[in-house]
């Protein structure tokens, strides 16, 4: 929990204002997952902390959604040229991709129950992407496609 409030923090996820009248505040929740390597034996102990996006309202907390996904013929022609020309394929994980994406919409989010201080009347106003949001996905796309862009690709 450490870890994911540490990263949180890092990219500034969200910043801690008074709670509005009349804005849809969105609760959160703690999941945790223990990640094997391939040999069956425990890797780590994973928390991570989620947005319950499900109470969001269309219309209201978002406008669209979106969600990348690739064709498998794509994948198959990929994997067939790679072969054929001898390229080398990389895959790369992005540690808390979602938290890279800046969000569009104001997205009110109760405080996580990691802070044991009293919070009052106060309540976390996301700046950028969390896991459960809806409009994640998008977010992290949008920022994605902004960087490859900057590099030359189309």
């Amino acid at each position: 929990m450490r870890e994911e409030m540490s990263a949180l923090e890092k990219n500034k996820t969200w910043e801690i204002v008074e709670r509005l009248k009349g804005k849809n505040i969105v609760d959160c929740k703690w999941i945790f997952t223990l990640k094997y390597k391939a040999d069956g034996s425990l890797e780590r102990c994973k928390a991570r902390l989620v947005a319950k996006g499900y109470t969001q309202t269309y219309g209201v907390d978002y406008q669209e959604t979106f969600v990348p996904a690739a064709k498998m013929n794509t994948v198959r022609i990929l994997l067939s040229l790679a072969a054929h020309y001898n390229w080398q394929l990389l895959q790369y994980d992005v540690n808390n991709a979602f938290l890279h994406g800046d969000l569009d919409e104001e997205i009110y989010m109760n405080i996580p129950s990691v802070f044991e201080v009293n919070t009052g009347n106060k309540v976390c106003k996301l700046q950028k992407a969390l896991y459960g949001i809806k409009q994640s996905p998008k977010a992290w796309f949008g920022r994605f496609a902004k960087v490859m862009k900057e590099f030359g690709y189309k």
